[in-house]
């Protein structure tokens, strides 16, 4: 054998000794003494960490350690660090053994421990307590293998430590390099997890992690968490750091720039002699030039590049260019306006009368207050259209603002100055816009406003819509008032009882009912049909009188006539794609060979004089309906059966019924009600219906059915039912009335106190319809049964 044979043999003998010594040096004893730390910081096995010793109960156990355990001592966390004593409940159980590598004296009297992490720990029993912790403990080991998943696991924790270590900027290449290079799972998670800055509840629960995968899972998870957050505070301390830079950059510029004005003798920018210029040789009020000087003044105090005096060129852009004094002149020809609100809409007398009423009263006053219009009704019915109608007919220019959805106090009052990106209120953007003082501005679906934590705006347009206070109207932006009281602002609504009372009672209520078929006959003739044709450019076209009717009673069904146009505009264009003329002619077969089958049909009455049925009168939010009020007697025990989606109005409307035809049949036919039960319906029953409005068709109904005598077919009526068998007037008479002329009703029953609504409806549309007024049941009675 050569020498260096032997020499090498000689070296594994040593090495193996030294390995065997090592080994026995590292067996760890049942009980060790117990140090409690306090710091935080927590230590794992495999790491190598120092730690302060100062308390007694922790000195006596780190010198039990070094005579009798071989320097092995057990360290656990301190779960309240403020308690200075501490007890067995105040430790966590699960700590780690440690070996003391190295001790050193401080000045203080304290010692500075170098420990070596060995093994984790569990305590299962205080053997003692005083002077010092001595623990009988539990090594904590898991077997595992290194499956696919868990090496996946090391790689991804190894380069999300590497990006952290980066970010960081902390730690030496060193600890990289150790960290590249190591391969056991267990070693790897406890070296990564002593340097994660986490809580020391977090440290506790990744030590008490005994199996390595879930232990990297955990430490993945923070460590992703970390970067995150380190990579956030990179990206602001680079926008701030780029801000600076820009801002002293800036900064030299200006002070460049102002030295070179000072040495060319430049004593006044031509921006700030402009605007004094303007302020002085403009018509303003005396307030609004003195604002304006003030606000001229701290421009000039300004650096002209600083974001205050951006805010400052902005409110004077605003303040000098509003209409101050600046108002159009209004028609005053009283025929010329009625010619052109004829012109554009049909019907609407009581509106275009209030308009007129203005125009004549502004002969005698130039300053006359203008009134707040609100003009409600259903959709589709010309409100809005109206407006601008009304601004031509006037001379005036119009603007318009809607109101559908807003919830933003702002938007009608503006934003304060101190605000980013501040402007003044909508009212006031649409004066600056059409440059006048005294324009017409159609606020639309004022009753749609909603509420949020950004303020009521519908509370805002209290000062706006009164004419006692918007004369100085203040804009938060503007802070100077501004005259409103010539504006003429006109509102739209579908519905009343959703804007607030204090705002309603701001307002002129002007009702619009929706359009009977003559009206939207002569609409869709006069208007629609000319619009359309122009807008395609046709040369001629004509609907026969039968075709317009046709669809407007079987293809379209609203209170309106927006649906109308949209179906004669099809008419129009299913006509171009058959013929592509620009002239032709549309007749009633055209109209369903184009459109098809009816959409809607004519309302049924009764074929015959019939016991317990009744012609009853609804109105619907698209015009009047013929409604039929079946009675029926049932072998029983006097019940009331109420069917066909009745409401609660309704069925209470059928209950006063029942008492007032039991009261008027006495006592003849009171065994009638008591062997019987009563039921009521209203066919169609899938549609609801409510309101007190079929109290008498009920009654009528019900005392036909009780007393055998039929009811006259040709006989509608509608009215509200007292328990005296009083009649009460009701609503939507013209939309009933127009429903029973198309139903081919002769004799319509009315309360008494419906006459002024029936002198207001045009004479023709009534042509061959008797109208009988009834102020008690008895009187119904009498016109309605066939004697």
């Amino acid at each position: 054998m050569s020498k260096k044979s032997k020499d090498t043999e000689k070296s594994f003998k040593i090495l193996e000794k030294y390995a065997s010594q090592q080994e026995k040096e590292l067996e760890i004893p049942d009980s060790l003494p117990c140090i409690p730390l306090r710091n935080g910081m927590g230590v794992f096995p495999n790491t190598v960490v120092p730690f302060y010793v100062g308390r007694t109960g922790s000195l006596i156990a780190l010198e039990e350690a070094m005579e009798k355990y071989n320097r092995l001592l057990l360290v656990v966390n301190q779960k309240d660090p403020s308690v200075e004593i501490p007890e067995p409940e105040d430790l966590y159980k699960v700590g780690t053994v440690v070996k003391v590598l190295q001790i050193m004296k401080l000045p203080d009297d304290t010692f500075k421990v170098l420990v070596e992490g060995l093994e984790r720990a569990q305590i299962e029993e205080f053997v003692s307590t005083d002077p010092f912790f001595l623990t009988k403990i539990k090594i904590l080991k898991v077997k595992y293998r290194k499956t696919k998943k868990l090496e996946a696991l090391m790689r991804s924790v190894k380069d999300k430590a590497v990006r952290y270590f980066n970010l960081t900027h902390r730690f030496p290449q060193e600890t990289l390099v150790t960290l590249k290079e190591m391969q056991d799972p267990d070693k790897l998670a406890d070296f990564v997890a002593s340097i994660l800055p986490v809580p020391l509840e977090t440290k506790q629960e990744l030590l008490e992690t005994v199996h390595p995968l879930e232990r990297l899972e955990k430490i993945l998870s923070i460590l992703v968490k970390e970067i995150e957050i380190l990579e956030i505070e990179e990206e602001i301390e680079k926008k701030v750091k780029d801000r600076i830079e820009k801002t002293q950059r800036e900064y030299v510029l200006r002070e460049k720039l102002r030295a070179i004005k000072e040495e060319l003798g430049v004593e006044e920018e031509l921006e700030i002699k402009e605007l004094y210029e303007k302020v002085e040789k403009g018509d303003y009020p005396d307030y609004v030039k003195e604002k304006a000087y003030k606000e001229i003044q701290r421009l000039e105090k300004m650096s002209p590049y600083s974001a205050e005096a951006t805010v400052v060129r902005t409110y004077l852009d605003w303040l000098l260019n509003l209409p101050w004094n600046v108002a159009t002149e209004d028609r005053l020809d009283i025929k010329e306006a009625r010619k052109i609100l004829d012109k554009n809409h049909y019907g609407l007398g009581e509106v275009k009368e209030r308009i007129l009423e203005y125009l004549v009263a502004r002969k005698f006053s130039k300053n006359l207050k203008a009134p707040i219009l609100c003009l409600v009704g259903p959709p589709g019915v010309g409100k809005t259209s109206l407006g601008r109608t009304i601004a031509e007919a006037m001379g005036r220019k119009f603007g318009r603002m809607s109101l559908g959805g807003l919830r933003d106090e702002a938007e009608i009052k503006g934003h304060r100055r101190t605000y980013v990106g501040a402007l003044p209120g909508r009212i006031i953007q649409i004066i600056r816009r059409l440059g006048t003082k005294n324009p017409v501005i159609l606020l639309d679906e004022v009753d749609k406003m909603g509420i949020s934590f950004q303020g009521d705006p519908a509370s805002a347009l209290l000062e706006v819509l009164d004419p006692e206070q918007n004369k100085d109207f203040v804009d938060h932006y503007l802070e100077v008032p501004f005259d409103l009281s010539q504006v003429l602002f006109i509102t739209t609504a579908n519905v009343l009882h959703t804007i607030p009372p204090a705002l309603r009672d701001r307002m002129e209520i002007i009702e619009i009912p929706g359009y009977s078929d003559p009206e939207k006959y002569h609409i869709a003739r006069d208007y629609i049909i000319p619009k359309i044709a122009r807008s395609y450019g046709l040369s001629k076209v004509m609907f026969t009188p039968g075709a317009i009717k046709k669809i407007i009673r079987e293809y379209t069904k609203e209170a309106g006539v927006r649906n109308l146009e949209r179906v004669i505009e099809k008419v129009i264009r299913k006509s171009l794609v058959k013929g592509e003329k620009k002239s032709f002619k549309i007749t009633t077969k055209d109209v369903e060979e184009l459109l098809g089958p009816p959409v809607f049909r004519e309302e049924e009455i009764l074929e015959e004089d019939t016991v317990g049925a009744v012609t009853g009168l609804a109105w619907t939010p698209v015009g009047g309906s013929v409604l039929i009020v079946e009675s029926l007697l049932l072998p029983g025990r006097g019940n009331l059966i109420l069917t066909g989606n009745m409401g609660d109005v309704m069925k209470e409307s059928a209950r006063i019924a029942l008492s007032v035809v039991r009261k008027m049949c006495g006592e003849e036919c009171r065994e009638v009600f008591e062997k019987n039960d009563i039921h009521i319906h209203v066919p169609e029953g899938a549609v609801p219906k409510d309101g007190p409005s079929a109290g008498i068709t009920i009654t009528v109904a019900l005392y036909s059915a009780v007393t055998g005598k039929k009811v006259r077919r040709d006989v509608a009526m509608t009215g509200e039912i007292t328990l005296r068998g009083k009649i009460l007037p009701v609503g939507g008479i013209k939309e009933k009335l127009l429903a029973a002329k198309r139903a081919g009703i002769k004799k319509v029953i009315l309360p008494s106190r419906n006459r002024p609504d029936v002198e207001k409806i045009p004479k023709e549309y009534l042509n061959g319809m008797e109208i009988v007024y009834c102020s008690e049941i008895q009187e119904v009675l009498k016109e309605a049964i066939v004697r």
